[in-house]
């Protein structure tokens, strides 16, 4: 039995530079990742076989198209696996949860058979942050976000917050709500120079689609937090905290005002 953490996937960054002709958009992020998420265990069978449980299980009303059953069809072995996904992170919620899934199960694959050695091209044809979730390091994302680059990560062991106000939010409408604008490059330095410094372009139009957005960064601000924004195109947004205790009595005070929000902690890897 093989057991992998599917990482939380969080943009500590994120700026979206023009819209491409292929209808893709050109980003620019910093991926950052959680050392908490879903789960993926695993063990050797006769044929592929996937089911999922947990708490947002029944999100996934089709598991044949989950990331995870696409990424076993997509890597070649010699045996099937039994793979059971424990569904911990809010579906369509900005923390690239499938493909944090597809990520956990690419790692599964290699401890058991190995990688193919074009497995990057694999990982990017199953969706943009595939890749990046394959490692779960923090890296620059460019492009659609599969062109990677390592970040001089000073950021590992800060704790982490996550805040979603139980709303599903798809990407497509985010990125069509996008003024188009061209705020500019991603700022450059170590991660933390990037996080204070960067911005996250589709906030403010996942705000008028799901304005609860607003009020889970309005509560996070008031836990006084080294930074707090929302990742991806929402609706999870995360706070930063030098400690743990901080983190842990902001979550607490959090749970008592807002009981119905999701919440997870980690800290950045």
């Amino acid at each position: 039995m093989i057991t992998e953490t599917a990482y939380a996937k969080i943009n500590l960054a994120l700026h979206v530079r023009r819209r491409r002709d292929d209808g893709y958009h050109e980003l620019e992020t910093l991926f950052a990742f959680v050392d908490n998420g879903d789960v993926l265990t695993a063990q050797p069978a006769e044929a592929d076989r996937f089911e999922v449980v947990g708490e947002f299980a029944e999100v996934l009303d089709n598991p044949f198209g989950n990331l995870v059953a696409r990424a076993l069809s997509a890597l070649p072995r010699p045996q099937g696996l039994h793979v059971t996904l424990e569904k911990n992170l809010p579906v369509a919620a900005g923390l690239g949860g499938g493909s944090a899934d597809a990520g956990a199960l690419f790692r599964i694959v290699e401890q058991v058979h190995g990688l193919p050695d074009n497995w990057e091209e694999r990982a990017a044809r199953l969706g943009a942050d595939v890749p990046a979730c394959v490692r779960s390091e923090m890296a620059i994302g460019r492009g659609t976000g599969t062109e990677l680059e390592p970040a001089q990560n000073d950021m590992a062991g800060m704790a982490v917050l996550l805040v979603n106000p139980r709303i599903p939010l798809p990407t497509g409408p985010v990125f069509k709500a996008w003024d188009g604008a061209d705020r500019g490059p991603l700022p450059t330095g170590k991660a933390s120079d990037i996080a204070r410094n960067g911005r996250n372009d589709l906030r403010q139009p996942a705000i008028e689609i799901c304005p609860q957005i607003a009020d889970v960064l309005e509560r996070l601000g008031q836990t006084e937090p080294w930074m707090a924004e929302m990742s991806g195109s929402g609706a999870t947004c995360f706070a930063l905290y030098e400690s743990a205790e901080h983190r842990d009595r902001a979550a607490r005070v959090l749970a008592e005002v807002e009981p119905n929000w999701w919440q997870m902690v980690g800290l950045l890897r």
